[in-house]
């Protein structure tokens, strides 16, 4: 559920407070995930989405993954919305970014710093900029600007980190739609200290989730929580 406003005609304040007002309201039979308030500028016919999106999300049953994590004594750090998709719950401390590049050099940061931990980064500008757009040249730009950067993630990994990249969903920025597509989504995980050559994995999207809770000594999945650790990470 979205609630999109120009940023001249309304004043954030009273986007943000219209949107709290509506999570209150869509919950119980009329739940849904999330209520977005979705501020935007520009002159008609050449609207544009300001940073200043904010996510209201209904909080996640626990326990979870997230829960069986902090569980075990690990700290959960959320980089880009992540502290939003789940309400705050189960999130020790957020990182707030303001774009892909903020996101990874706040990731190549605390991969660096932090003695253990599990750091969740959400990088967004493929979907919001340019996927709904349906931009595919800056599409491809963009995920070539991360190519680059991926060395760098790689690079502060320590003997033992297990790396996760994944998509949640598809936002093909060819096709007719400006919505999300649907098509096998990414995930590659590599260890640091190992050889890369692992298997491919079919999988369902929980499947990430058991298997950074089962790598950093969580308990076993809640019950009626999806998930299989993959093999053999």
């Amino acid at each position: 559920f979205q609630i999109a406003a120009h940023e001249e005609t309304i004043p954030l304040a009273e986007l943000y407070e219209a949107c709290a007002v509506a999570r209150e309201i869509l919950t119980g039979k009329h739940a849904v995930g999330r209520v977005i308030a979705r501020p935007f500028a520009g002159a008609p016919g050449n609207y544009v989405r300001t940073p200043n999106r904010h996510d209201y999300s209904l909080e996640p049953k626990q326990p979870n993954y997230l829960t069986r994590i902090r569980e075990a004594g690990v700290p959960v750090h959320g980089v880009g919305k992540i502290h939003d998709i789940f309400a705050g719950c189960d999130i020790d401390e957020s990182h707030p970014t303001k774009s892909n590049v903020d996101g990874i050099a706040q990731t190549e940061r605390l991969l660096r710093e932090l003695e253990q931990g599990f750091v969740f980064t959400n990088l967004v500008e493929t979907d919001s900029l340019w996927g709904h757009r349906n931009d595919p040249v800056n599409f491809h730009r963009c995920l070539q600007d991360f190519d680059r950067r991926l060395f760098e993630l790689l690079e502060a990994l320590r003997p033992g980190d297990l790396f996760v990249l994944t998509s949640d969903h598809g936002c093909d920025p060819t096709t007719a739609s400006t919505d999300h597509s649907r098509e096998h989504a990414l995930l590659l995980a590599y260890v640091e200290g190992r050889n890369a050559a692992g298997q491919r994995h079919d999988g369902e999207f929980a499947d990430v989730g058991a298997t950074v809770n089962s790598w950093l000594g969580g308990k076993g999945a809640p019950r009626g929580v999806p998930g299989q650790p993959i093999p053999p990470l």
